[in-house]
């Protein structure tokens, strides 16, 4: 058991291939399933078009962990969970199986090859931005779902 202190990590999740939404709701329990990581809290279940891409719609949530991994060993543990759900890169943007992303993790900023925190991009994406409000409303102001507007995105029941 590691001493780290729990760190808050914010995780956006994705599918659009087979049963996209069993597949999302299936990632959320094995995220509580991580090592030293629970699930704090989920966000409800959101339906968008597939971004810069073709195929079928996504199902898309974000899930506020606690987890005492490490930011590299959260990113290595979220992708051994997309690779056991049949996850290939083909080319970028391609429809996926599951998609796995590290958004934030405690207050670090960080910037490797390999991963990249806060994630670069996640203000730019109303399919991570809508969910993220659900658990950390704090972090999504107004003008930023003003700025988003124009990306449709349906909240499921």
């Amino acid at each position: 058991m590691s001493d780290r202190a729990p760190v808050e990590a914010l995780v956006a999740i994705g599918a659009n291939l087979g049963d996209a939404r069993a597949s999302v709701v299936q990632a959320m329990e094995a995220l509580g399933q991580l090592p030293r990581t629970r699930v704090v809290q989920a966000s409800a279940l959101y339906r968008t078009a597939p971004w810069q891409a073709q195929g079928p719609d996504f199902i898309n949530a974000v899930v506020k962990l606690e987890t005492a991994l490490t930011a590299p060993d959260l990113l290595l543990a979220l992708q051994a969970l997309e690779q056991a759900a049949g996850r290939e890169r083909p080319y970028p943007h391609a429809p996926r199986t599951l998609d796995l992303d590290v958004l934030m993790y405690g207050e670090a900023t960080l910037d490797s090859p390999c991963l990249t925190v806060p994630h670069p991009r996640w203000r730019e994406r109303a399919f991570v931005v809508c969910p993220l409000r659900d658990v950390s409303p704090e972090r999504v102001s107004e003008a930023l779902l003003t700025s988003l507007a124009g990306q449709p995105i349906e909240r499921l029941t």
